[in-house]
């Protein structure tokens, strides 16, 4: 069965480019494909990705020094989907519009892309280049605070987004710092490989407290600071999530009544102890469906369930997932090995070779 077409994203390469925030999406990019991958195995969709001028025009690689981030790059026979333009590493706005009006030729590519209704990445001020386009008037972007005086006055029809650090508007994918890079890559994921491999991503992009949490659970590595006396109830049942409930012992542990413990539980959160302790019992069981080869019955013995029914049925009222449908949309591990993010290599090599190829002239 021939491999499906990937979603390729263009990374348009200027002298003046901040190259590092390229590489920085490509590594995200790579890491959406390893998800994909350990998902569907060889029937996932793929991103792919190349290096280009401000034409279009696909930069090669030279002996080799660009191995380990074209790896899985497109040739540039493939078509874009998506464009991304980096941020130009200058010192003002006015050196910006000298950059954007020497690289018009960028501009029309952008305005080409948002005419075959494919897509347009920007980060930072290389928004400059999709206003100057003129095909996103009236469209919304995520900038740096920095940069928006100066883009209101450049172009008045476009509406900066105070305090939002990533927008998606139609064709238009902006982001304001690179530390959102991380919602761009998701969104090309969304288009590029679904939503539920989109939000695989995301979950390992972005912090979370509460898998944080029950990883360390599941390893009995949680020190007892709190001292309120939820808090206490709360981190006697953390130690002992795979223990039976005794309710009792919960309430000498918190040093209240067990009448004193339960009204405390229903006045702050809501439900009783054994509520939050199959809350907790449930979340490490997200944990482990999602990086461990464990059985569904070994899972739930590890999470304090004799039960494999019951377990079953506590999970899909907390999740609305079975144990099984749940590890299909989540897993985080490859069916014999561990799962591990891939890193890149030869990163100075790389940057060097692509400052070079993107001061050639055209034909060189």
């Amino acid at each position: 069965m021939p491999a499906a077409t990937p979603f390729v994203v263009e990374i348009a390469v200027l002298p003046e480019s901040g190259l590092g925030h390229a590489l920085a999406l490509v590594e995200l990019l790579r890491t959406a494909n390893l998800m994909a991958g350990l998902r569907l195995g060889t029937r996932a969709p793929r991103l792919a990705w190349r290096f280009a001028d401000a034409e279009g025009r696909a930069l090669r690689a030279e002996e080799g020094l660009l191995q380990a981030c074209m790896a899985e790059g497109a040739s540039g026979d493939t078509p874009a989907a998506a464009l991304f333009i980096a941020p130009l590493h200058l010192a003002d706005i006015p050196a910006i519009r000298l950059a954007v009006k020497r690289q018009a030729a960028l501009a029309r590519r952008v305005a080409l892309m948002v005419d075959t209704g494919r897509l347009v990445c920007t980060l930072g001020n290389g928004a400059w280049f999709a206003a100057h386009s003129g095909r996103l008037d009236h469209g919304r972007a995520a900038l740096a605070w920095y940069y928006m005086a100066g883009m209101g006055r450049d172009f008045p029809s476009i509406a900066p987004q105070a305090g939002q650090g990533f927008c998606e508007d139609g064709p238009w994918l902006s982001a304001a710092y690179p530390a959102d890079l991380g919602h761009m890559a998701a969104a090309l994921a969304r288009h590029a490989l679904g939503a539920d491999l989109a939000e695989a991503l995301v979950t390992v992009l972005q912090p979370d407290r509460g898998r944080e949490l029950a990883a360390l659970q599941a390893t009995h590595t949680i020190p007892n600071t709190r001292d309120s006396t939820l808090a206490r109830a709360i981190a006697w049942m953390e130690q002992r999530v795979e223990q039976p409930y005794d309710l009792a012992a919960l309430a000498t542990a918190a040093a209240v009544s067990t009448r004193t413990l339960l009204r405390h539980f229903q006045q702050e959160l809501g439900h009783s102890p054994l509520d939050h302790l199959h809350g907790l019992r449930c979340a490490r069981a997200r944990v482990l469906l999602e990086i461990t080869l464990e059985s569904v019955p070994t899972i739930a013995l590890a999470c304090g369930y004799g039960d494999t029914a019951a377990f079953r049925r506590i999970f899909a009222r907390h999740t609305g997932l079975t144990p099984t449908a749940y590890r299909q949309r989540h897993t985080l591990r490859a069916p014999r090995r561990r799962w591990r993010v891939q890193t890149g290599a030869g990163v100075d090599a790389a940057l060097a070779a692509l400052r070079a190829a993107a001061r050639k002239p055209p034909g060189a």
